[in-house]
């Protein structure tokens, strides 16, 4: 689906969803945090809500003649004929229809992605919010009962607005994570999960075996990281925490890591990439915050504090000893 279509289908929604007697103060915050993330999310909503209150004032007009007089065969059919006009909210309010619908129906998935380099703010029709890191995509289906997203690769941080009775769940490889209402990120790296909980409560579940669904609980402050069937659950520091969400601000940090980790965490946010090529530089250890988008000044620092030999050929920055 491209971009164009995809703003179209959520203005839809959003369009409907107005006229719902629930709305709240939530949901109108919600979508303002949606027009926000783009000119192309204002011009698809400005553009579907037009339409929608034309239909309704040409629905108006052809009510109070019906009243003067008997309608027509043709006059009957005011309504499709009008919405004709705007397919693309017929059909957006069918599908926010059945978006809206409980258990019954299953909730039509909304996908969201960035690529290298990327980062992008989300606001989701219950009032939560995702941020997605470089390169990252998730699926997200919100509904009235249930609220769902797949991270399919990457990382996302997740503010997860409360509603009792709609737990939050997010699907990651063979975990699935689920709270009511915290702030956590959730980083997906092939075969390893990592969950960072910044507020509040979630529970982390190994769905891989579904006869011997395997729980832990961690709270603010608490990293788990899972791989297979083992869940790791580091320390409590809210500083290791903080540091693993310092991307949100552009930032990497580090506390004594492997140079060859460090190089492979730049290779993430960057098309340029760095090759260690020396194995004793590898173990080199590296400790500070760095911008994640300005590999070069991290290697020209390598270069000045460690005398190492840094050969750039095309999109490669090759170190060595």
């Amino acid at each position: 689906m491209s971009c164009a279509q995809e703003a179209r289908d959520r203005a839809a929604l959003w369009v409907v969803a107005r006229e719902q007697d629930d709305w709240s103060e939530s949901d109108q915050a919600a979508l303002d945090a949606w027009l926000a993330e783009s000119d192309m999310n204002k011009a698809a909503y400005w553009r579907l809500d037009h339409s929608w209150r034309e239909a309704d004032r040409i629905g108006a007009l052809g009510r109070n003649e019906s009243r003067r007089q008997e309608p027509s065969p043709r006059g009957r059919w005011w309504v499709p004929a009008a919405l004709a006009a705007s397919l693309t909210l017929v059909a957006g309010a069918g599908f926010y229809r059945s978006w809206q619908a409980d258990q019954r129906q299953s909730i039509a998935q909304v996908r969201y992605d960035t690529p290298v380099g990327g980062h992008r703010k989300v606001g989701l029709p219950d009032g939560s919010r995702i941020e997605l890191n470089t390169a990252s995509a998730v699926r997200a289906a919100v509904g009235k009962a249930k609220r769902e997203i797949w991270l399919d690769r990457g990382e996302a941080y997740f503010e997860v607005a409360h509603k009792e009775g709609r737990p939050f769940v997010v699907h990651a490889g063979s975990r699935t994570v689920t709270v009511l209402g915290t702030k956590f990120s959730v980083r997906r790296d092939g075969g390893k999960v990592i969950v960072s909980v910044l507020e509040g409560r979630v529970r982390v579940d190994d769905v891989a075996n579904v006869h011997a669904v395997r729980s832990t609980i961690i709270s603010g402050g608490d990293i788990a990281l899972a791989r297979g069937a083992a869940t790791l659950v580091t320390a409590r520091s809210d500083t290791r925490v903080e540091d693993a969400l310092a991307w949100r601000a552009g930032m990497l940090s580090f506390d004594q890591s492997r140079l060859a980790d460090v190089a492979a965490e730049f290779n993430r946010y960057n098309e340029k990439q760095m090759v260690v090529t020396d194995s004793t530089v590898s173990n080199i250890r590296i400790g500070g915050m760095f911008p994640a988008a300005k590999p070069d000044d991290f290697v020209r620092l390598l270069r000045d504090a460690y005398g190492l030999r840094v050969e750039e050929t095309g999109r490669e920055m090759k170190i060595s000893s």
